[in-house]
């Protein structure tokens, strides 16, 4: 089965001409199941590009899913059009009344300000606060992994004089644990980051559980021991060609800016990189709405049932 999107979203044709199954609302008016409610709290300036990394993840599963593009004010864009906005995004404050089976929520260029100087962070911590009690899953990517963390389980990031550009490869720590299963003994994930926590750190909170790192990279993949929560720091929706425009914009502020690790080829930078972790992105995701969604999610959203499913959350 495919996923639901409105039919004029600039995404729809780009995945249509890649042979990726996705579905217009006007066409999925007919299908009489019940889909996965799937949100997307996109965070990143250049929303487009990220809807369509994001929807060609999500592709795979043979699951329904209606996805909602959310932001988290009405501030206006400098990189996406306000016409794309109105037309393709809800406000947070018009949806916190609605309850999701999942919930993303994407990294933002906001590495090296200080938690408290991110004018939105009152209105992120509502948001995670809002997942606890109406989301049956969330998965936090990158920025937002570690603000979540912090604002969680008080596990405060470091940050690296030089940031972390690249493809390193991985390991998966539990050849049991459902949200890594089939997954090769070694696969690559693209980082690009200067915030890390140390692997300590997240061992000295009972309810978080690591589930594949890096040797360079460190600790990539946690979730909540309920399902609740997935933490990733790195990049897996990331296209081939992402990591070389990061570097381009990045080289341009700063000309000793050091080239993305593993990706060029002879690391000639015009020698166009091919992505090596694409299956290991798209079996993720699919594996969290397969096993973190969809088995555990009520077939009736509301607010009791996901406390039902969470005994653990406070509401």
């Amino acid at each position: 089965m495919p996923i639901k999107i409105p039919d004029q979203l600039p995404a729809l044709s780009i995945l249509d001409n890649e042979n990726i199954f996705v579905m217009s609302e006007h066409r999925a008016i007919s299908q009489e199941i019940r889909p996965m409610q799937v949100a997307i709290l996109n965070l990143m300036p250049n929303k487009i590009e990220t809807e369509v990394q994001i929807l060609r993840m999500l592709s795979n599963t043979p699951l329904q899913i209606n996805v909602e593009f959310v932001r988290i004010h009405a501030n206006e864009s400098k990189n996406t059009p306000t016409e794309h906005l109105n037309n393709f995004y809800c406000l947070f404050d018009d949806i916190k009344h609605k309850q999701y089976d999942g919930l993303i929520i994407t990294g933002a260029p906001l590495a090296l300000l200080d938690y408290s100087q991110v004018t939105f962070w009152d209105k992120i911590c509502e948001v995670f606060d809002w997942a606890e009690k109406n989301v049956t899953s969330t998965m936090f990517s990158c920025w937002a992994a570690h603000a979540a963390l912090y604002h969680h389980y008080g596990l405060n990031r470091k940050l690296r004089k030089n940031k972390l550009s690249g493809v390193f490869q991985h390991t998966p720590l539990d050849s049991k644990e459902l949200l890594t299963r089939g997954f090769d003994e070694s696969f690559n994930v693209p980082h690009s980051r200067y915030g890390y926590i140390d692997k300590a750190d997240y061992q000295s909170v009972e309810q978080l559980q690591i589930l594949a790192e890096s040797d360079v990279a460190g600790v990539y993949l946690v979730a909540s021991k309920n399902k609740q929560q997935v933490y990733l720091t790195g990049h897996p929706e990331y296209d081939a060609s992402t990591l070389h425009e990061e570097y381009l914009r990045d080289s341009k502020s700063n000309e000793a800016t050091a080239l993305p690790e593993n990706y060029y080829k002879n690391n000639d930078t015009n020698s166009f990189p091919a992505g090596s972790w694409r299956s290991h992105g798209s079996l993720l995701f699919t594996n969290w709405l397969n096993y973190y969604v969809y088995q555990i999610t009520p077939y009736k959203l509301d607010a009791s049932n996901i406390k039902a499913i969470h005994p653990d959350t406070v509401i």
